[in-house]
């Protein structure tokens, strides 16, 4: 299951919006029905996760965690409850709580971001705000991508030396 793209669209005045149905695609094919919904930790943005995907979030995370640790358990107390149940009509159709909406600054023009096994949606203004423009964002990806010649140097001088 693989989430691409970005696509606006608007919540009306009762908090509601439409899954694209790009993506309600992906989502019938790979055999998923239950949805979750959840600010994101770090971006003032919301997550909707398939159920699998959420419940992998969730078993890695209480993996990491020490019941018996109080800091911990307020860790995954706060992770857990903000997330919500997300109940698409026959329209494709869901609520977004007026916490959530609040929490993340959106109004009603939003975008759906494709992130891979997840989906974003974003104050359309903030969204634009968080991206690089192209030029900044080519030469970042290619340092990150590019091998690292140095390292490879490295690496044929210590196997010519031994």
């Amino acid at each position: 299951m693989r989430f691409i793209g970005n696509i606006e669209a608007k919540v009306d005045s009762k908090g509601r919006a439409f899954l694209p149905a790009t993506f309600r695609k992906v989502l019938s094919a790979s055999g998923e029905e239950g949805l979750i919904l959840r600010k994101d930790v770090f971006q003032p943005c919301l997550v909707i996760y398939p159920e699998s995907v959420w419940n992998e979030q969730m078993d890695s995370l209480r993996s990491r965690l020490n019941r018996w640790n109080a800091e911990h358990q307020r860790i995954f107390r706060q992770f857990v409850s903000d997330a919500e149940i997300l109940n698409l009509d026959s329209n494709g159709r869901f609520l977004i709580s007026k916490r959530q909406l609040t929490q993340t600054g959106i109004n009603q023009n939003i975008k759906f971001i494709g992130m891979g096994d997840c989906i974003e949606i974003w104050n359309n203004d903030t969204c634009t705000a968080q991206m690089k423009d192209p030029e900044e964002f080519s030469n970042i990806l290619q340092e990150m991508m590019s091998p690292q010649e140095s390292t490879n140097y490295n690496i044929i001088q210590t196997k010519n030396n031994d």
